[in-house]
């Protein structure tokens, strides 16, 4: 006879709807409350307290700074150091300019330099244990006059600064570095890093920066060992938005800023802070003062102001060394919660040893150890299918916005988040209808807890600081499990509770991180969110008549879903204030008289597509373009010359050959590439304006060096090569604008140049053969 199956357990038959739309509605409200809570201040006026940071006063720095686009090397950006030192002289603090030359590795067989003019001020402490480094950069990128980044993080040092003044003096040498080319190469704060007195003993930093021109100030890297730092911050700052999570995802990530070259000069520890939302007006012409959040700049300032006066008068010599450890923190609708990372693995451990208890429970209740394993594989369905859910929205939002093509986020993405997360439900919910009755609600609850369990255990082995996502509402989901039947409403209350605190900030915090381009992960957050809230959702299932039918919960969601993602595009549109990116090229090769216009977007927009068609690989490398099939298209020769080449020294001896040129640019550049190819040899050696190319870019038969700000009188290279072949220099320079380039129309209202360094380059290549 055949096997007979046991049927899954009948589902609970009591209660109507309002106990569990009651829940819904406390946990949504709670939601809202962790949500908010992430919110900056409304901004301080210009005649706050003197002794205060007013956003007010800060402000009018950031007008000053970023009064039009002032790239590294440029005449605007000397006006704007010029200004730097004489505000910070005048707040009595002493103030040089460091002139130097920074350099960095770009990858094997290349390196990036520029010259640099760093902004070092001093304000001696009573007794210092130590220096502590405020840290911002004055630059901005070629396509916008940087109002948020990073006029605004110096403006809040300014203001920080002059705050100071009025209270007691601190017991620790604060020094401000404003650093130069960090948009070009991050080479200004090499150049501090590696040659400046004040550098040399190291300390801690407190590094300012924006990748968007709103929302909370995050502190989302610290250097490694960083419980004391984080202990100071949760203790000193009064709008504490900070994630261990966060901290362990940005190791794992290829980004830099200025804090990266000072960690790993390995003097230096610190916490790297930045706001990320609006990211559509980032590096673009948009990145104007206008556009900045002042709630976003008086958080910014807030906290720099407190966490200074909170290190400033520390003892900062255990402090500027790593500690033994981190620690795990995540913001609360009431402050920071923390933790040592010694509690990491036992919190894990927990979280399975509760899921493998109330397995055995469910058993004894009627729910088998198999039909819960079954459970715990379909919960891996959600996991896969919300976030390619939430991909698909994206692309389907490109698909009726082409526009949206080139972009991380839109213009005004708040609704299509919300869309984004009501995906999510969809998901869940539909899947949870579908299984409900197959497996039982108790098996795919426990399963879900299961795989959240498990999560929590593979986070504490690889990313640690990230632990406390799976593990917590997997252990209080666990020990709610385990009550009697009549607390279980309660216990879902509180287990789901404690799910939306850790969670829902993530969510909001990762959507505009990644951007909705990029929103499969914080889909994958959102999704674990509503794992651990279905013991929550099964109140809203059938079990008697006061219920809702099955398809009705996820209908619910699908209609939201609809509604809301129409709102967004209702909403979100181009116009001259929120044009749609493009990104155009003009490549001139003076050997062969060609010329093209190149695009990096890859699905050009209808402006761009004027110019460019199927991408190809450009028959000569350029700045930005090199290496990778770009969209191209002919276009019409301009008269612009070429660099001017000089050999002022060239020697051999026992098979190794020394050269030394002069380049000097005969337009006004923002940046001249030397390529140097060494025919059947190697470069062993290279010295640029007077500084050493680090080694790491050496050994190669070709070296590709971009020099950023060249001066006026040329840039002077010597490199040597082993071996007697020709060699060949091949000199690209590049500047910006492209109006009075042939060919060129002017860009309709509404479209703009995009935020990126290939936006409205002009670059000039020509080769000399060097013999």
């Amino acid at each position: 006879m055949p096997a007979s199956r046991t049927p899954a357990p009948a589902p609970e038959r009591r209660g109507g709807l309002a106990g569990p739309l009651v829940t819904l509605a406390l946990l949504a409200g709670l939601t809202v409350w962790s949500v908010l809570a992430l919110r900056p201040p409304a901004p301080a006026p210009a005649d706050a307290p003197a002794a205060s940071f007013s956003a007010g006063r800060a402000f009018a720095h950031v007008q000053e700074i970023a009064a039009q686009v002032h790239v590294t090397g440029s005449p605007a950006h000397e006006r704007v150091v010029d200004g730097l030192v004489a505000t910070l002289t005048d707040l009595g603090l002493d103030t040089r300019v460091q002139n130097a030359v920074g350099t960095r590795q770009a990858g094997p067989g290349a390196a990036e330099m520029a010259r640099v003019r760093n902004v070092v001020a001093v304000l001696p402490g009573t007794d210092s244990t130590g220096r502590l480094f405020l840290v911002a950069h004055s630059d901005s990128v070629e396509t916008g006059p940087g109002a948020s980044d990073d006029a605004a993080g110096v403006a809040a040092i300014l203001e920080t600064v002059r705050a100071l003044g009025e209270g007691e003096p601190l017991r620790n040498d604060v020094v401000v570095v404003i650093t130069d080319a960090e948009e070009a190469c991050l080479c200004g704060a090499e150049a501090f890093a590696d040659s400046h007195p004040l550098a040399s003993e190291g300390g801690v930093v407190l590094n300012l920066e924006a990748r968007g021109t709103t929302g909370p100030p995050i502190t989302f890297e610290t250097s490694p060992g960083n419980a004391g730092l984080a202990a100071r911050y949760a203790a000193a700052v009064p709008h504490p938005v900070a994630s261990s999570f966060a901290v362990e995802v940005y190791r794992t990530l290829p980004n830099d800023t200025d804090f990266s070259v000072l960690l790993g000069d390995g003097d230096f520890t610190g916490l790297n802070t930045a706001f990320i939302d609006g990211n559509a007006g980032y590096h673009t012409p948009q990145d104007t003062p206008e556009r900045l959040d002042r709630r976003t700049l008086q958080a910014l300032g807030d906290n720099t102001l407190a966490l200074t006066r909170e290190l400033g008068d520390a003892a900062l010599t255990g402090l500027a060394r790593p500690g033994d450890g981190d620690a795990t923190y995540f913001p609360l609708p009431t402050g920071l919660a923390r933790y040592p990372g010694a509690l990491v693995w036992p919190l894990a451990g927990a979280a399975v040893l509760g899921v493998v208890v109330l397995a055995l429970v469910d058993r004894r209740r009627g729910s088998s150890v198999p039909r819960t394993l079954l459970g715990t594989a379909a919960a891996l369905l959600p996991l896969v299918l919300a976030p390619l859910a939430v991909t698909g929205l994206w692309r389907l939002l490109v698909l009726i916005r082409p526009g949206y093509a080139s972009m991380t986020d839109p213009w005004q993405p708040g609704w299509f988040r919300l869309a984004a997360v009501a995906l999510v439900a969809v998901v869940v919910l539909a899947w949870y209808a579908l299984l409900r009755r197959r497996l039982g609600a108790a098996a795919l609850r426990t399963g879900a807890l299961t795989l959240l369990a498990v999560l929590a255990g593979v986070l504490a082995a690889l990313a640690p600081g990230g632990s406390y996502l799976a593990a917590l509402p997997a252990l209080a989901g666990a020990l709610t499990g385990l009550l009697p039947r009549r607390a279980q409403p309660a216990g879902a209350l509180v287990a789901g509770a404690v799910a939306v605190v850790v969670l829902a900030p993530t969510v909001a915090l990762f959507l505009p991180a990644l951007g909705l381009a990029g929103g499969a992960a914080p889909a994958a957050v959102a999704t674990v969110l509503a794992l651990a809230l279905l013991p929550v959702v099964e109140g809203l299932f059938p079990a008697g008549r006061a219920r809702l039918r099955t398809p009705a919960v996820p209908g619910v969601a699908v209609v939201l879903t609809v509604l809301l993602t129409a709102v967004g595009l209702a909403v979100d549109r181009f116009d001259p204030q929120h044009p749609v990116p493009s990104r155009l090229v003009y490549a001139l090769e003076a050997d062969t008289g060609e010329a093209w216009w190149a695009s990096t977007e890859d699905d050009p927009g209808e402006y761009t597509a004027r110019y460019v068609g199927t991408p190809r690989t450009l028959p000569h490398d350029y700045p930005y373009l090199a290496g990778e099939a770009v969209a191209a298209g002919p276009a019409e020769v301009a008269g612009l010359p070429t660099s001017r080449v000089e050999v002022v020294d060239d020697r051999s001896s026992g098979g190794q050959r020394t050269v030394t040129v002069r380049v000097t640019p005969q337009r006004e550049v923002r940046l001249v590439v030397l390529d140097l190819t060494a025919d059947g040899g190697t470069v062993t050696a290279a010295r640029v304006e007077a500084r050493d190319v680090p080694a790491q870019a050496l050994g190669e038969d070709r070296l590709w060096v971009t020099f950023h700000a060249p001066p006026a009188q040329g840039v002077e290279a010597t490199f040597t090569v082993d071996g007697d072949g020709p060699l060949r220099l091949r000199v690209v320079d590049g500047s910006d604008g492209l109006d009075d380039l042939p060919g060129f129309e002017p860009r309709p209202p509404g479209v703009d140049a995009a935020g990126t360094h290939s936006s409205d380059l002009v670059v000039v290549g020509a080769t000399t053969d060097l013999g």
